[in-house]
C-alpha cells in the first residue's frame, strides 16, 4: 500500500494534469517505444519550441486526470506506455508528432481528441496536414484586404478625377477674369 505522501503526491498530478487539459484545444496519445534518447531530446525541443506540452504518464494517473472530462473517450487507449502531448493550438501537437513519425517508424499514434471529440489515428493525420491557426488567419486577412483596396484605389480615382475637374473649371475662370 503506498504511503500518504506518494497518494498525495498521485492525487496533486491528476489535479494539474486535469487543469492543464481543461485549456487544451487538443491532445494526442502515443506509443514512444523504439525512441532513442536522441530522438526523445530533439522531439521535446520541437514541442517545446511550438508551445505543446509533452509528458510521459501512468495510464493510471491518466485515466484519472480524464475521468469526467470531455477526453474520458481515451481512456480505451490507455495500454502501454503512454506519451501525452497537449496544446492550446489545435494542430500543434499532431503537427510535430506527425513529423516525427514520418522520420521514426518506432514512433506510434494511439488516438487523439480536438475540443472533447475522440479521433483517431487518421483523424491525427488529418489534423496534421491542416495549416496552422496563424496561417489560416493570414490567408483570410489577406483575402479580405484586397477588395478594400481595390476600393480604396477605386474611391481615390474618382476623388483624383473631381479635384482635376474642379482645377480644370478654376483656371478656365481665372482665364476669363484676366
Amino acid at each position: 500500500m503506498p504511503s500518504d505522501k506518494i497518494l498525495e503526491r498521485k492525487k496533486q498530478q491528476v489535479i494539474d494534469l486535469r487543469k492543464k487539459l481543461s485549456n487544451a484545444g487538443s491532445v494526442v496519445l502515443a506509443d514512444y517505444r523504439g525512441l532513442t534518447v536522441e530522438q526523445d531530446t530533439n522531439m521535446r525541443a520541437v514541442l517545446r519550441e511550438k508551445g505543446v506540452e509533452y509528458k510521459v504518464i501512468k495510464n493510471n494517473i491518466l485515466r484519472h486526470a480524464i475521468e469526467g472530462t470531455d477526453y474520458e473517450g481515451l481512456g480505451e487507449y490507455l495500454a502501454g506506455p503512454t506519451a501525452i502531448a497537449f496544446s492550446r493550438d489545435e494542430v500543434a501537437p499532431a503537427k510535430v508528432l506527425f513529423d516525427f513519425a514520418k522520420k521514426i517508424a518506432a514512433f506510434e499514434f494511439k488516438a487523439g481528441a480536438v475540443d472533447g471529440k475522440v479521433i483517431d489515428v487518421q483523424g491525427i493525420e488529418a489534423l496534421a496536414k491542416l495549416p496552422s491557426k496563424e496561417e489560416l488567419i493570414a490567408k483570410m486577412l489577406g483575402s479580405m484586404n484586397s477588395p478594400i483596396a481595390g476600393l480604396v484605389n477605386v474611391l481615390n480615382g474618382n476623388i483624383r478625377g473631381l479635384v482635376v475637374a474642379l482645377n480644370a473649371i478654376a483656371e478656365k475662370k481665372q482665364n476669363e477674369t484676366a
